[in-house]
């Protein structure tokens, strides 16, 4: 049903009831904030609903350094982030910070994948690594198959339950006071008067900010507010199995065991536009890669499976940008919403009020595609 919005306004209004979007929503509105966040359907494509549920660091910013420190700081701060959830709303988000792996099934690809690490470690070293041949991972993951050349382990790496943090976010922004408005789409934003107007259905609410994080929706709301954003659908399928004794105490970048015991597994990147169906082919490649390293999996049962698109800019990289046409107007979107959600409410969120912008987000203007 849609929700009737009454006259009163709103310091921020934000548009996206996501991972990135509530993370946001939350950091504004326990700094004393009146927010509210318009959602979509439940049948929206959703990233936050697919997440596969990593922390990660390891590898990434091969490209812009920038974006490997930026995942660090939020790495660095979801401790905190994860206990003031749970302190607010009894929820466990089951957040560990084990150091992650990555496994490579060939010498080569050891090598590849070392050199890359060694790389992002001299343009910053607090991006800590270790190569590990296939004696000294057995060590460390003793269920890996005899097939393995090594890995690569970070100590900047975790995981968590996506959808635990989804609810616990939910949960700890109503109990600051934030207004959540379901089935409520924004069709239109309307600058006025240093404010916005923005239009829900049959309704309008007025907001001395907005804010959007409406994922794959951000591309036509975006140029309403003199902005731009990019991006389009890349699907990943996701396979969940049984539970099943506790083989796995760290992260892998392809496969992590919940602390439930059930084996989360799935990598795959495909270019299918507006499709998250699942598909035989590659799920059947999904569970052979799964097998591969970790044989233990080879007779385990599959209870779940899914597809979800993430939200890709054309380099991969997150857009966060205030409006120069219309100040107040703001937009953040990344494909890696677990990993950046502590950055998205301590930092992101503190921008948004007036603090400075972070250096570190110099490297995400959108102009950087306007070649």
């Amino acid at each position: 049903m849609q929700k009737n919005f009454d006259t009163s306004d709103y310091d921020v209004a934000v548009v996206g009831g996501g991972l990135v979007g509530m993370a946001i929503a939350f950091g504004l509105a326990k700094r004393g904030q009146k927010v509210i966040v318009c959602d979509g359907e439940d049948n929206s494509l959703r990233a936050a609903r697919g997440n596969f549920g990593l922390v990660w660091v390891q590898g990434k910013g091969t490209k812009c350094t920038n974006y490997a420190r930026w995942s660090l700081h939020s790495a660095d701060t979801w401790q905190d982030f994860s206990d003031d959830l749970e302190a607010r709303t009894g929820v466990s988000v089951a957040f560990e910070r084990p150091g992650g792996f990555n496994i490579a099934m060939q010498p080569g690809e050891l090598a590849t994948k070392a050199a890359m690490m060694q790389g992002l470690f001299e343009a910053e070293p607090r991006l800590k690594y270790e190569v590990l041949d296939r004696n000294a991972l057995a060590e460390r993951l003793p269920a890996i198959g005899p097939d393995v050349a090594g890995a690569i382990y970070s100590p900047n790496d975790g995981h968590v339950n996506p959808l635990y943090t989804l609810r616990a976010l939910f949960a700890a922004y109503e109990q600051a006071g934030g207004e959540y408005a379901p089935n409520a789409r924004v069709s239109d934003i309307t600058p006025s008067g240093g404010a916005f107007r923005l239009t829900v259905g049959d309704s309008t609410l007025n907001a001395g900010r907005v804010v959007l994080a409406a994922g794959l929706g951000n591309r036509t709301l975006a140029p309403m507010v003199g902005l731009s954003a990019p991006v389009k659908p890349l699907r990943g399928q996701i396979l969940v199995t049984e539970r099943v004794q506790p083989f796995l105490a760290y992260p892998t970048i392809y496969v992590r065991q919940t602390v439930e015991g059930s084996v989360m597994v799935g990598d795959s990147a495909e270019d299918v536009g507006f499709d998250d169906n699942v598909t035989p082919d590659v799920l059947g490649d999904i569970a052979r890669r799964a097998i591969a390293p970790f044989p233990i999996l080879k007779n385990v049962r599959l209870v779940r499976a899914w597809g979800a698109l993430r939200v890709m800019t054309p380099d991969g990289l997150p857009i966060y940008e205030e409006s120069t046409a219309y100040p107040g107007a703001f937009l953040a979107t990344c494909h890696s919403g677990v990993t950046l959600a502590a950055a998205h409410c301590e930092t992101i969120a503190p921008w948004i009020l007036g603090a400075d912008r972070p250096t570190l987000l110099d490297s995400f203007y959108a102009k950087r595609f306007a070649v």
